[in-house]
């Protein structure tokens, strides 16, 4: 392959990839490059990519092949191809596959090898001691039931990506189907992309009915697991982010399936209930009474006989649920997120656990058509005071991150910015409830966190969807799956540490339909020249992964 100045791709024999966003073909390599390959670092105008054997072997589950992969990296490099990336991609990619599972019998799994040189390396692997059985044959040997989630974790660890084809059980049956009319007398139907989703994750294929669905917030991923449950007719466990999250998955099932609210139960503080279909929250499964006691809510796994559990907003997953989803493993998992990316790097075990990524589509191909809004992304960099400045200076380094973030010079700004979007809905999301009570007062809107009661927080909820009230503060609890259709802008006063999953999350907030121009626009306001603009720097890594453009703006 010759030079070809136009492509905007260099490939390098370390399996880095990098992309200049100037060149013409820009957009189409970054939608390729997300089907295999990982976002390092996306400064304005060259984006580093990396092959990993992650993202590799993700590709592999979802049907891409090393052709494929270097097929794609020819055609879009400016320079030839490395000859020991072809090699290194198709060893990698290969080795998904290599190892198998299948169904013996009732208590028993076998796990097959491609060959028995690959069977003795395994067996002799320290980690996987215990979750063995007796030799079969010279390429498999036999797996206890009981240990299917753990081995599948403990080799992928090992670099020994496992392809599950054991089955599942099937749960007990649901009698549920998809309405063709809303209540409100709108036709109702699953988009051609829900539809692919849906159709990735419960094919036909032996492994399927594991995996993860990746899509934008805003794009419908709460239909997706509705869909999923009413092709599958089994009994369901849901498991939600948080109270609000849990209340609006039940009222979208409720309009959009055949089942009535005797089949649909909620399993939480105040109510214990074991229905057809049942959502609990993430919270209410880890809690336990003292600290050296086991969560006394786990048994809900098992307390019923699920067909389908699904896990919304899988990155969120609470690493001690890693533990029960390892004993799941008969059980079909449907993981929903807009993000894989985990700030504890437990990716891996949400492969392993939940099942390989499924489906994915770029955000900017679902705006494109209008099915989410265009998103412009603004950083506003607010100088401290002079007493904040000198109290930085002398700070540790957490300290200095709260001085950033709680810039009282901030409450101005927001003054500012809602005064530009007078006509429009508005949230202002932080992290420091100090901080954001500040800027509450200020501006005289109403703050829904974590201890604002349901009833109350339901109630403001509702009058922002009416429009009663334009501008809501929400700490923490507005990271998560809420639906507030007409909020067209998000003032983003505190984040995280750099937190990618937070800001995905936010933005989210703002990206369902609009009317008129669909246009929605999010700010982050952070300190400047401190430690908040730095990590801030990584949160942009998720919005420029999408291919939002990323403008700054300066306060004198």
């Amino acid at each position: 392959m010759s030079f070809r100045p136009d492509n905007p791709l260099v490939v390098q024999s370390d399996l880095t990839l990098l992309l200049e966003t100037q060149s013409p073909g820009f957009a189409d390599a970054r939608d390729a490059l997300l089907r295999f390959a990982e976002l390092v670092k996306s400064p304005e105008y060259v984006h580093t990519w990396r092959l990993t054997p992650l993202s590799l072997w993700n590709a592999a589950a979802s049907g891409l092949t090393p052709d494929d992969v270097v097929d794609t990296l020819r055609r879009f490099a400016r320079y030839p191809v490395p000859e020991n990336v072809p090699a290194l991609v198709e060893d990698t990619m290969g080795r998904y596959g290599r190892l198998r599972l299948e169904a013996l019998d009732d208590r028993t799994l076998r796990l097959v090898a491609e060959d028995d040189l690959l069977l003795e390396e395994i067996v002799h692997l320290k980690p996987v001691l215990g979750l063995l059985g007796e030799r079969i044959d010279d390429v498999s040997v036999a797996v206890p039931v009981g240990a299917r989630g753990e081995l599948k974790q403990v080799l992928t660890h090992c670099g020994h990506p496992v392809e599950d084809d054991a089955g599942y059980v099937d749960g007990d049956a649901l009698d549920v189907a998809l309405v063709d009319t809303l209540p409100g007398g709108a036709p109702f139907r699953l988009r051609e992309y829900q539809l692919e989703a849906v159709d990735a994750f419960a094919g036909r294929h032996p492994g399927s009915g594991s995996g993860v669905v990746v899509l934008p917030c805003g794009a419908g991923k709460t239909v997706v697991g509705i869909a999923a449950m009413a092709r599958l007719g089994m009994r369901t466990l849901i498991l939600c982010t948080g109270h609000s999250a849990l209340q609006q998955w039940k009222r979208e099932i409720l309009e959009k399936t055949s089942l009535t609210e005797a089949d649909v139960g909620e399993y939480t503080a105040e109510r214990k209930e074991l229905a057809p279909v049942t959502l609990t929250t993430y919270q209410i499964l880890t809690w336990r009474p003292s600290k050296h006691a086991d969560p006394p809510h786990y048994r809900i796994f098992h307390d019923a006989n699920w067909g389908l559990v699904v896990y919304d907003e899988v990155h969120l997953l609470p690493a001690p649920l890693f533990r029960e989803t390892a004993y799941l493993q008969a059980r079909r998992r449907l993981g929903l997120t807009a993000t894989l990316v985990r700030e504890d790097h437990a990716e891996e075990d949400v492969f392993s656990l939940i099942g390989p990524k499924r489906y994915d589509v770029p955000w900017k191909s679902l705006e494109h058509q209008g099915w989410i809004a265009r998103a412009r992304c603004v950083e506003v960099r607010v100088p401290l005071s002079s007493n904040d400045r000198l109290r930085y200076a002398v700070a540790d380094t957490r300290e200095q991150y709260r001085i950033a973030a709680t810039n009282a010079r901030k409450g101005r700004v927001v003054e500012e910015l809602l005064e530009r979007h007078a006509d429009q809905q508005v949230l202002v999301l932080g992290t420091y409830l100090d901080h954001l009570h500040f800027v509450a007062r200020r501006q005289g809107i109403p703050i829904i966190t974590g201890k604002t009661p349901a009833a109350e927080r339901a109630a403001l909820y509702g009058a922002f969807r009416r429009g009663e009230e334009r501008v809501l503060a929400l700490s923490k609890v507005g990271n998560f799956a809420i639906d507030l259709p007409d909020a067209s802008v998000a003032v983003q006063v505190s984040g995280t540490f750099g937190s990618r999953q937070e800001e995905a999350q936010r933005l989210g907030r703002i990206l369902r339909p609009k009317r008129g121009d669909n246009q929605a626009v999010f700010y982050s306001l952070v300190s400047a020249d401190t430690r908040e603009q730095e990590l801030g720097e990584r949160r942009q890594l998720f919005l420029t992964e999408q291919g939002y453009p990323y403008r700054i703006e300066r306060v004198a």
